[in-house]
């Protein structure tokens, strides 16, 4: 096993006004595995190595792989309860709500043998928000969990037996699987690393009754370097590797409830979700060199227009956004989002009024908050 140990600078991160320092992230690089994707022959297969599976991967499109066995996540369900009981999730249910199912694949599928993780790198290159436009992260610009699910469910078929595909669901926490089968580590800011995409990844398992090869864990981390805490502009990250919701600004773009009017200008112009802990993190770079020329998906949208967000109907709108999580499936909580950037924007302040003399007290308030902004600015 080989250590190699590169020294990162902030100096061309993404997110402006941090202090230049340098870190070590620590990388133990194995024995490589040559993948080629033209020598798998399909079957139904009662073991597999793990070459094979990494071959059939690649073949149907999935950008990391790993297996491992199906057995319980008992350390995983520990934390979840634990945090749970420090109120460290604020409202969020998801895998949290009954880690009694979400950590135990093994009760998923009956005869269940094997985990196998799959990753999806969602990663591309977009300019800029124009004036008047709203940020979204990157994994919400095109729906890539359709994707990764479609190539699961096709694994599946091509590994044979009895299956259960797992892809953004509440029954499964699926970065426990990736860790285990050695498809990334956690991080410092919570996220599933991988080496070659960093966190640039959407996650989903397959469960089966098919005995697969283990694949060893990723013997990587994140070293001394704690970019992604010095970062968050609230603190969400204060104690590595746990996140504390009540202070994410990812999680009040999805609550049902006000934004803290400490939080509202520090949201900038993101309208949902935030990438800043993955736009400073080490293991984010090259990327962008590795997806270079990769054109985004059709209808792809790394923005969005603030005053159509405030200014479609609620059909529309929750039609278009489907993908997104939002609570109650009521765009209000989206305009409301689009109301706080607006603020933060500076620009014309016209279309937030409506809302101002509004009876919905959420859109008054958050717009009697931008217009006070603007005013101020």
């Amino acid at each position: 096993m080989v250590e190699r140990r590169g020294v990162q600078t902030d100096d061309d991160l993404a997110r402006p006004g941090l202090r230049v320092r340098s870190v070590f992230v620590t990388q133990h690089l194995g024995p490589a595995v040559l993948v080629d994707a033209n020598g798998f022959h399909t079957g139904t297969m009662s073991h597999m190595q793990a070459v094979d599976l990494a071959r059939l991967a690649e073949e149907l499109g999935l950008d990391v792989a790993g297996a491992a066995p199906a057995s319980a996540y008992a350390e995983t369900e520990r934390h979840i309860r634990d945090r749970k009981e420090r109120g460290l999730f604020a409202d969020m249910r998801f895998t949290m709500a009954t880690p009694e199912v979400s950590c135990h694949p093994e009760a998923l599928l009956d005869g269940a043998r094997t985990v196998v993780s799959a990753a999806l790198c969602y990663w591309h290159d977009a300019d800029e928000p124009p004036p008047g436009q709203g940020r979204l992260p990157r994994y919400t610009w095109f729906d890539a969990y359709a994707v990764l699910r479609e190539r699961l469910d096709e694994l599946g078929r091509r590994l044979g037996g009895e299956y259960r595909v797992l892809v953004d669901q509440n029954q499964h926490v699926d970065r426990e699987a990736a860790a285990r089968s050695g498809v990334g580590f956690y991080g410092k800011n919570t996220m599933l690393i991988t080496r070659r995409f960093g966190s640039w990844v959407v996650l989903g398992t397959l469960v089966t009754d098919v005995e697969l090869e283990p694949t060893p864990p990723l013997d990587a981390d994140c070293g001394s370097c704690t970019l992604c805490i010095e970062a968050c502009p609230t603190g969400a990250l204060d104690e590595p590797g746990v996140l504390d919701a009540t202070r994410c600004l990812s999680y009040w773009t999805q609550a049902a409830e006000p934004i803290p009017q400490g939080y509202r200008e520090e949201l900038g112009d993101q309208v949902y979700g935030c990438d800043i802990c993955q736009d400073v993190c080490p293991w984010n770079r090259g990327v962008e060199k590795r997806r270079a020329g990769l054109a985004p998906p059709a209808g792809a949208e790394p923005h969005v227009s603030l005053v159509d967000w405030l200014e479609a109907s609620d059909d529309e709108l929750a039609a278009r956004y489907d993908r997104l999580f939002v609570p109650r499936n009521d765009p209000r909580y989206l305009r409301r989002n689009a109301l706080v950037a607006l603020g933060n924007s500076g620009g014309d302040p016209s279309p937030a009024r409506p809302y101002a003399e509004g009876d919905d007290p959420l859109l008054r308030e958050h717009a009697e908050w931008a217009l006070g902004r603007m005013e101020n600015a």
